[in-house]
């Protein structure tokens, strides 16, 4: 779908960039006009992750993602272009264009529309008479109709072409089924269900779209689980089963559980916080879309040791994201479903108010490793202990748990600090030689972080001055000939200039958000990041012309070169005799 640049600038301008950001990052760190946040696209401990208010912009200098405020819609809620456009114009309460969707978009919107009857016809499911399985199941675990009906929950008969049938029958082709993974195709042609005899869960995004399902097995078979491929519209791992409803909450705190009946269990006892990952551990992704609607969360992952596992790669993902973690303690249960059943939904309040933080619940798990009574296990675990303390970045908490370690082993406090400040020495080193490393390859890191690779290094360079002088004084070009855009080495570079200088000579506002359309997101993180960097304002003519004599002379070079390489080739082929 192709929209005007006015009607582009004046959506971003009615949707400020530091306003659509700040609700998904806590922006608070200034430097200069900027605002500095926590990355919500990749983790990080210290906020690299810029907004500037001027530009309408913006940047993370760790990981180069950049853009305006429609690309930073696009990125963080996993949208096409004219879905982005759609979303900010309805935040705007501004009125669409009266034009046509185009492709992508309204097939992402056929697909839900489908998903979406697809999770009508498994709650129908349920209640007749082959839905009796699933309802005995249900009854087995004290689900009831109200949170069935909360939630959604279905049956998928065990047929092989029900859902198919009652799809085809509302208009949905047999391309659309399987694009959706509610079909997959048979040896001998034709398609048949991929759910079926099973309990299914509807996901659902924070916008209410049903996007894809999961489905727990009744009967006997693999896998227990079974979750909705990637499609156009799900992504396992950048969704979670119940956010829909837990954003929601009013409790403070978002409940981490691993399965979707624990999930349903815990809303129906009234703690409607929680959430599962869908049939994975954890991935950054999800801890990032956590990050967005909440500052604590409460792992209550099942107490075996796969679920002990899975809670040490969850506390490592979310401490990066300066989350507050604590972690659940179940004893005499394996999960909280179970836990709920047994002892009642106050004895896991009680649980709640009683749960340890991380670093305790980590320190525990160390110390399970370890006898304590043989001296060469006591510094194993000393060490162990030490190198994960070391790595906290509050002081206060290192003395803390400094004592707690010599309290537990009979070790000086004095000897325990110190063996945590040398491994935090080792460690601030390490991390301050990566970073240099990093500052003195600009453009390497560039490439590095864009995935945009310059052939050409040091045209490339002042290709980028070029670019980054056009969007911060144009009227420098209008006093000069401005440099062809041919003489540039790198595909994205030229690109970028041509749509720029374009703009300047038509005498049209430099705006990010009217190019959106017309870049990929690693030009508009390339973009960005040039623009970041500043010149000296007082030597800008003087930069400029030095900029074009490099790029024209880097042009020359290789035209010469090219033109040598056809001569040696030319002279190769008389030389055997081929016809030229």
């Amino acid at each position: 779908m192709a929209f005007s640049e006015d009607f582009l600038q004046e959506l971003a301008s009615r949707n400020d960039i530091v306003d659509v950001v700040g609700s998904y990052v806590h922006l608070t760190k200034r430097s200069g006009s900027n605002l500095f946040g926590l990355c919500p696209f990749h983790s990080e401990k210290t906020p690299s992750f810029s907004v500037a208010p001027d530009k309408q912009i913006y940047h993370c200098f760790g990981c180069g993602k950049g853009g305006s405020v429609i690309s930073f819609i696009m990125e963080i809620e996993n949208l096409s272009f004219p879905d982005a456009v759609a979303f900010l114009a309805r935040r705007a309460g501004m009125p669409m264009p009266e034009e046509e969707q185009d492709t992508a978009s309204k097939k992402r919107a056929r697909m839900l529309a489908l998903n979406r009857e697809a999770a009508r016809f498994f709650h129908a499911a349920l209640k007749e008479p082959s839905g009796q399985p699933a309802r005995e199941y249900l009854a087995r675990r004290q689900l009831t109709g109200k949170t069935v009906t909360n939630f959604g929950l279905g049956f998928a008969p065990d047929t092989w072409d029900s859902l198919t049938r009652a799809m085809k029958g509302l208009g949905y082709t047999e391309q659309e089924l399987f694009d959706a993974g509610l079909v997959r195709h048979g040896k001998k042609g034709g398609v048949y269900d991929t759910f079926r005899n099973r309990l299914m869960f509807p996901v659902i995004d924070v916008r209410g779209n049903v996007i894809g399902f999961s489905g727990r097995i009744l009967g006997d078979g693999e896998p227990k689980y079974m979750n909705s491929p990637e499609t156009l519209v799900f992504s396992k791992s950048h969704n979670l089963f119940a956010l829909n409803l837990a954003k929601k909450s009013k409790a403070g705190y978002i409940l981490l559980a691993e399965g979707n009946v624990d999930v349903a269990s815990l809303h129906q006892a009234g703690f409607d916080s929680a959430v599962a990952s869908l049939g994975t551990s954890l991935t950054p992704e999800q801890a990032r879309l956590l990050s967005r609607y909440t500052s604590e969360i409460v792992i209550a992952y099942d107490s075996d040791g796969a679920g002990q596992k899975a809670s040490q790669r969850a506390i490592g993902l979310l401490e990066k994201l300066d989350l507050r973690v604590r972690v659940l303690r179940m004893e005499g249960a394996k999960d909280p479903d179970e836990y709920l059943k047994r002892f009642g939904a106050d004895a896991f309040r009680n649980l709640l108010e009683a749960s340890e933080n991380h670093i305790d619940f980590r320190l525990a798990s160390i110390r399970q490793k370890y006898d304590l009574a043989v001296d060469e296990q006591k510094v194993a675990f000393l060490r162990e202990a030490c190198d994960m303390v070391a790595a906290l970045p509050d002081k206060i908490k290192r003395e803390v748990y400094a004592m707690r370690l010599s309290e537990t082993t009979g070790i000086s406090v004095d000897a325990v600090k110190d063996q945590i400040a040398q491994i935090r020495k080792r460690k601030l080193r390490a991390a301050e030689r990566q970073e240099r490393r990093d500052q003195s390859r600009p453009v390497l890191q560039q490439q590095k972080r864009t995935g945009i690779r310059y052939d050409n290094p040091r045209s490339a360079a002042a290709e980028e001055g070029v670019v980054r002088l056009l969007c911060q004084e144009p009227e420098l070009f209008q006093r000069i000939e401005p440099p062809d855009a041919e003489w540039f080495s790198s595909p994205e570079l030229k690109h970028l200039y041509a749509l720029l200088l374009d703009c300047m000579q038509r005498g049209a506002p430099v705006s990010l958000a009217a190019m959106s359309e017309q870049l990929s997101p690693e030009e508009m993180n390339l973009l960005t990041g040039v623009i970041q960097e500043s010149d000296d304002s007082s030597q800008r003519s003087k930069a400029l012309a030095d900029y074009i004599q490099i790029i024209r002379d880097e042009a020359f070079r290789r035209t010469n070169e090219d033109l040598r390489e056809a001569a040696r080739l030319y002279k190769k082929r008389k030389a055997y005799g081929d016809k030229v």
